[in-house]
Parts: structure tokens; C-alpha cells; sequence
């Protein structure tokens, strides 16, 4: 079944190229005169939709995404390099074998960058 997570942004344009750039996909489709940007690597899955709205972000978002990597160092560095910001600085959560960081896209959207333990995949197949 598709699904949406839809973001609220000033601007879909810029948080598109950074989404496209960092998960290496790009627009699928733009509507209502480029209010709505929809990303996915295809068009079956979780997409990820832009909404533009007029105010800025203010407080913590009740939910987040994580983006799976295997280099928890390099992506971090990308993420910073492509505008977003470590949230809390030097800190990396570890739970038994878990380990993730918390970052913010340009606009202050939560996410994070997790790593899984050795030994596990994130091949859906």
C-alpha cells in the first residue's frame, strides 16, 4: 500500500534538492503551482511530500523518519555539507547494538541517521 509522510516547508524547492541529494532520488511530481513536491526512488512505497506552508517550524516534531546508513560518520558529514545541522553535537545514541544521531534538514525537520548493529541488512527482499 503507497503511503505519504508529508513535511511542512517555506520552501519544497530548497528541501528537495536537499531530500533529493541525500537519498539520491529526485522529484516525481510537482502540483498546485509547486505548493507539493512528492519524492521516491519510485512511485510504489513511502514517498516523502513537500507541502509549502507560510509559517516556520516552531517546536519539536512528534514524529521523524530515520534514514538507514552504513557509515554513520560520512552521512553525517553530508547532511552538514548539504545545509542540514547535527542536532546535538558530538552526541551518537546507542542502544545495545543500535546507534543513530539526530539531525535536522535545512528548515529544523527532525530526522535521524541510524546505523544497524553488524550483521543485519536493510535488504526488504
Amino acid at each position: 500500500m503507497p503511503a505519504y509522510i508529508v513535511l511542512d516547508s517555506q520552501d519544497p524547492v530548497r528541501l528537495a534538492d536537499f531530500y533529493g541529494a541525500l537519498q539520491g532520488v529526485e522529484t516525481l511530481l510537482t502540483y498546485d503551482e509547486g505548493r507539493y513536491h512528492a519524492m521516491a526512488p519510485n512511485r510504489e512505497g513511502l514517498m516523502i511530500v513537500l507541502q509549502r506552508v507560510p509559517e516556520a517550524k516552531a517546536g519539536k516534531n512528534r514524529a521523524h523518519f530515520d534514514l538507514v546508513v552504513d557509515d554513520l560518520e560520512a552521512e553525517t558529514e553530508r547532511v552538514l555539507a548539504l545545509g542540514g545541522t547535527w542536532i546535538e553535537p558530538g552526541k551518537t545514541h546507542e542502544l545495545e547494538t543500535f546507534s543513530w544521531r539526530c539531525m535536522a534538514d535545512p528548515e529544523g525537520n527532525e530526522f535521524c541517521l541510524y546505523l544497524l548493529p553488524a550483521g543485519m541488512s536493510n535488504d526488504a527482499s
